[in-house]
């Protein structure tokens, strides 16, 4: 008998972690590096938010908290749902954790038992499936195409949907795609989704302030209100307010739902960090002149980006609606020969050989679910983008 879990064996490394960890430990060793693979906003935490946290370390606010979250956040968070989503819930029906990540493994292992599917449509967030695979479900992948702009379509949706069926996970703007629905697209899903009753929708809205141009994000349940029941609208501070490491993820859902994630909860970390939640509170309820800024940069960030890839050789970059990330296919560049003598036979080959030739980091599509493509983050200077950009550019002209 062993002795580690056989658990483990059901899930694989965070592919964006392993690749960050790379980066660093190449250019610890006096490497030239531009890391494109993390998935952090370069700017500070907006200073009123700090200002808040201090406050609250001053009032004594350091003891443990309620474990669905302080009253005055899970408030906050209701407001901010009424304010901007148009949904109604009450304090009772939100649960704040310990990021967003600690909030959608609770609710898949408060709901999940062996043999429930979990659909998630590709390319994903590298955790959605490993965390199906820890809870014991089963994750039943749904491909998009660069064709569609890496959307889901409601008849592949409908063809994934069986009577096992429990979830789908829906991310809108995408990691790694940056990809976002628009009103007409989301409720062709929701139309899917009102057929079938028995299944429930997760939505990670990490992204919803980062949409650029005229682009108007939506939420499931905002869209087919008769969701409402068995959504769980899953959000947090980490990447609209820069609050990465404060570690604060929400949701908001059926009351029952919320009971049990709080019930499991309670057995695994308690309360999220106090003076975190009180950040958090303002950055909800305070000032929200920051995200003009952040969405300004982030844009014209994208569109250098996509315009510098585009003038790549083997590249091809769609434009992205939201978040902090392109994804453009490699796919011509399959079977070339980098300067190292190796030939290219899959993205994860390209990526590893565009760090070792230039010394640019990114992600291989495969680590999303759908490849040959890299998922490139841009949350970094114009200037180091630039850089990275050239670099690329340079690699590319370098196969054969």
């Amino acid at each position: 008998m062993g002795f580690l879990s056989d658990a483990l064996s059901r899930i694989k490394p965070s592919a964006t972690i392993v690749i960050t960890q790379n980066a660093r430990d190449l250019k610890a060793q006096g490497r030239d590096i531009i890391s494109l693979s993390v998935g952090e906003p370069d700017f500070d935490t907006p200073d009123n938010i700090k200002e808040a946290a201090m406050a609250a370390i001053r009032r004594g606010e350091t003891k443990y908290t309620p474990v669905a979250g302080i009253v005055p956040l899970r408030e906050a968070i209701a407001a901010k749902f009424k304010r901007e989503n148009g949904l109604d819930y009450k304090p009772s029906q939100v649960i704040v954790g310990t990021g967003g990540k600690q909030v959608i493994y609770n609710a898949l292992l408060a709901t999940l038992n062996p043999g429930d599917e979990v659909i998630i449509p590709a390319p994903y967030w590298v955790s959605y499936p490993e965390m199906v695979g820890l809870c014991g479900g089963t994750a039943v992948i749904v491909d998009t195409t660069m064709a569609h702009n890496f959307k889901l379509q409601p008849e592949p949706l409908e063809k994934a949907i069986t009577p096992k069926t429990k979830w789908i996970i829906l991310n809108s703007p995408s990691n790694p795609s940056g990809a976002a629905y628009t009103r007409d697209e989301m409720k062709a899903i929701t139309d899917v989704l009102m057929r079938h009753p028995h299944v429930w929708v997760l939505t990670d809205d990490m992204y919803e302030h980062l949409t650029y141009g005229d682009f108007e994000f939506v939420t499931p349940a905002q869209v087919e209100p008769r969701l409402y029941d068995r959504t769980l609208t899953m959000n947090g501070v980490s990447k609209s307010y820069a609050m990465t490491g404060w570690r604060i993820g929400y949701a908001a859902g059926p009351e029952e739902l919320i009971k049990a994630m709080d019930f499991v909860q309670g057995q695994q970390t308690s309360g999220a960090c106090s003076i975190a939640q009180w950040a958090a509170v303002e950055a909800l309820n305070g000032p929200q002149d920051h995200l003009k800024v952040f969405r300004k940069a982030f844009e014209e960030r994208r569109d250098l980006v996509v315009s510098m890839l585009n003038q790549a050789k083997y590249l091809k970059c769609p434009t992205p609606e939201g978040a902090f990330y392109v994804y453009p296919s490699c796919a011509e560049a399959m079977g070339k020969t980098a300067p190292s003598g190796k030939v290219l036979e899959t993205d994860e080959d390209f990526v590893s050989e565009l760090l070792q030739a230039e010394g640019v980091a990114a992600v291989h599509g495969s680590a999303f679910g759908l490849g040959p493509n890299l998922r490139i983050s841009y949350a970094t200077s114009t200037a180091v983008l630039e850089d990275a950009c050239h670099r690329i550019q340079r690699f590319c002209a370098s196969l054969r």
